[in-house]
């Protein structure tokens, strides 16, 4: 079984056994709190009019802001972290994080013209799920959740919906076929990442 059918046949089992568990300080109006100063950033940047490389920077500074960057980066790198030195862990979430900027920058970019809209938070296990609707033009509306937690001794989301894809088992995914393309070899995987999303 290669690395991609196994995360696929594997991921739901390993996503919940690695959720984030929090001290539970978080509440709903906090989370929603949190995902509404998100929402209203992306619809600010999304009828900013900016250039593509002007809104992924714009993007890529929320998403440091508000996520969860160094869970999802580790997440996304999975077991191979086992065997990555501290500077490979480090330079992985630097281009992972410009990486994932770029990529979900690009589909929020696809919302130009429309917004987010925070619709309601549903506690779940140790974390809050916070629901929106994507309003596009000509299109119907969709679903856009955020998880978020206080694991890291801060409210932010460690992971995303869109249209119930779901961010941490697609990432790690992907990040485990870049890695079987180059037989396993962590920088140049790395090297991948930076020109990749």
């Amino acid at each position: 079984m290669n690395r991609r059918s196994f995360v696929a046949a594997s991921g739901a089992a390993a996503l919940a056994s690695t959720l984030p568990t929090g001290a539970f300080a978080l509440d709903n109006a906090q989370a929603r709190a949190l995902v509404d100063a998100l929402v209203g950033e992306i619809n600010a940047v999304i009828d900013s009019g900016k250039a593509e490389k002007a809104m992924f920077g714009a993007f890529e500074r929320i998403f440091k802001t508000y996520g969860d960057t160094s869970y999802i980066a580790a997440y996304a790198m999975g077991v191979d972290a086992r065997r990555a030195t501290a500077s490979q862990k480090k330079a992985f979430s630097k281009a992972f994080t410009g990486y994932i900027s770029r990529k979900y920058g690009a589909r929020f970019r696809e919302f130009i013209g429309g917004r987010l809209e925070v619709q309601g938070v549903k506690k779940v296990k140790s974390f809050y799920r916070v629901r929106t609707i994507a309003h596009l033009k000509g299109e119907a509306p969709f679903e856009v959740d955020f998880h978020v937690s206080d694991r890291s001794g801060k409210n932010l989301f460690f992971n995303m919906y869109i249209e119930g894809i779901n961010m941490l088992l697609t990432e790690r995914e992907e990040i485990g076929a870049m890695l079987d393309r180059r037989k396993g070899n962590i920088d140049k995987m790395i090297a991948d990442l930076k020109k990749a999303g």
